[in-house]
């Protein structure tokens, strides 16, 4: 019988649902949902949340749409695979009733609560055993919760990250992955176990913890009630799930140390895979368990993250609508490439979605910088935004080689901001390393992750022959000075900002 499986990516913007065929390497039918961007509710400066129940919904109305439009036989459906938006928390009861909206990643009411653990649990501890500070990853925002609504956390019968409550809506099971801990910063290196130093400082119960299951294997089974709503055989199971940096790697065949894999979506990230326990002092870049680490062969991946990339994108668009009515996405890169390298000296710092951990955890607020009335342009105003979004990216790189972290070609997917030669060039001239486009995304790799648990696939190398290669971007010799300075006054200008 032909086998099919399905990936579903939940992002901050949208849910990303495919249907793909592993024996084609190639997906048969994809939606994205809703339409326009998901809301991110703010309702107190600094916070960010999303409900999840929206999520759910969205993924069944972008696989209806699937179904419907490419008369898909789902009963050929063999096994899902999830990725999802990371460090996000959720809480439910023990019937698994939402007790409130999850708070996302680029929230950040628990800076302060990571901050003071970081230097109470003691600075060498944090970075030797966890890899990283508390920060306002997922076992902080619990803490909040704890802290501040305390009748609402004696209610809680286990947290959650995204995709595990995904995995609960289709299996009815509480159930999350080691990747996943890792994240949240529940994760002990050395012991390769649940850290018991973040639980007694925090004072959370184990039992709050999900029973843990494999990222690629089997993991939990779709509940008679949800295979009948959507169409599935019975055995259905889901054997993959990934927070979504890690799974955009796993997406790019980027698994082995030395190999780098990038995304623009709402933020951006250059996300590098090493077999090493690296952390940064200050916690500006960090590390968590890759989807294919195992006791026997430690994978990890080191994080560079940006809050503001595709959200500023997005808010410049925005912006600039009045004026153009119809503007759209690829228009905005034409007008970037009309602009020359430095945007004439407009200066874009993209920091405008929260507490950013490239500046050691500061708000910083996004700024335009220098406009001139009569020099710039939408134009220059455009290819700032992209500048400013790279050299962001860039303090991370330079935090990487000053690691010696041996790197190779970049790869990205060709979506988001990488769907611009604009954008791809910026990137690989600020880097001085070439960028490799690919034609996947994160759905297509949680559906491929999906069929190598299920053991479709033998190995990883047999699940990526079919991954294609689109384009290359290599620096160019000639702009690399232009670049550099460009880069330089970036700096000057982002330092002015942070001295006050």
């Amino acid at each position: 019988m032909r086998m099919l499986f399905l990936g579903i990516d939940i992002g901050s913007s949208s849910v990303k649902t495919t249907i793909f065929d592993p024996i084609k390497g190639v997906s048969i039918g994809k939606a994205t949902f809703p339409p326009n961007e998901q809301v991110i509710e703010a309702p107190e400066v600094g916070w960010a949340e999303q409900d999840p129940e929206a999520w759910w919904m969205n993924f069944k109305k972008g696989y209806e749409q699937i179904v419907n439009q490419q008369s898909i036989n789902t009963k050929h459906i063999a096994g899902i695979g999830i990725a999802y938006q990371m460090h996000g928390l959720i809480l439910v009861d023990k019937n698994q009733k939402l007790l409130k909206n999850s708070i996302i990643w680029c929230d950040s009411r628990a800076v302060d609560i990571g901050s003071k653990a970081f230097d109470e649990i003691g600075n060498e501890y944090c970075l030797s055993n966890l890899l990283n500070s508390p920060g306002n990853f997922t076992a902080s925002k619990l803490k909040w919760v704890k802290d501040n609504e305390p009748d609402l956390y004696d209610q809680v019968h286990k947290f959650m990250l995204p995709g595990d409550y995904l995995a609960m809506k289709l299996s009815g099971e509480i159930t999350s992955t080691n990747t996943g801990l890792s994240e949240g910063i529940f994760w002990d290196y050395p012991s390769r176990n649940i850290s018991d130093q973040i639980l007694n400082y925090f004072g959370f119960d184990k039992d709050l913890i999900p029973p843990i299951v494999p990222s690629i294997g089997e993991q939990v089974k779709v509940s008679a009630e949800v295979a009948s709503e959507l169409g599935l055989n019975k055995n259905v199971r889901i054997y993959y799930r990934s927070g979504d940096q890690p799974n955009n790697a796993f997406s790019l065949n980027v698994l082995e140390p030395g190999e780098i894999a990038a995304t623009a979506g709402t933020s951006g990230v250059i996300y590098a895979v090493t077999d090493k326990d690296v952390y940064d002092e200050k916690s500006r870049i960090n590390t968590f368990l890759h989807v294919n680490d195992t006791e026997e062969t430690k994978r990890n991946g080191i994080l560079i993250c940006v809050n503001g990339s595709g959200i500023l994108y997005s808010w410049l668009k925005n912006l600039m609508y009045v004026g153009h009515q119809d503007l759209s996405y690829q228009q905005m890169n034409e007008m970037a490439s009309q602009a020359p390298v430095g945007s004439g000296g407009l200066v874009c710092l993209p920091f405008g979605n929260g507490a950013e951990r490239i500046l050691e955890n500061k708000i910083l607020h996004a700024n335009i910088l220098n406009i001139d009335f009569n020099q710039h342009t939408p134009s220059h105003i455009v290819r700032s935004g992209m500048e400013g979004i790279v050299f962001a990216l860039n303090l991370g790189f330079d935090i990487l080689k000053n690691h010696n972290i041996p790197f190779k070609a970049i790869k990205a997917g060709n979506a988001n901001l990488f769907l611009s030669k604009t954008f791809r060039s910026i990137f690989a001239n600020v880097t001085e390393t070439m960028v490799k486009i690919y034609d996947t995304d994160g759905a297509d790799g949680a559906a491929r992750g999906a069929a190598l648990g299920a053991g479709f696939y033998s190995t990883s190398g047999e699940a990526f022959e079919s991954l294609t290669k689109i384009d290359s971007t290599e620096p160019q010799t000639h702009l690399l000075s232009k670049y550099k300075e460009a880069y330089a006054y970036w700096r000057e200008q982002l330092k002015a900002i942070e001295n006050g």
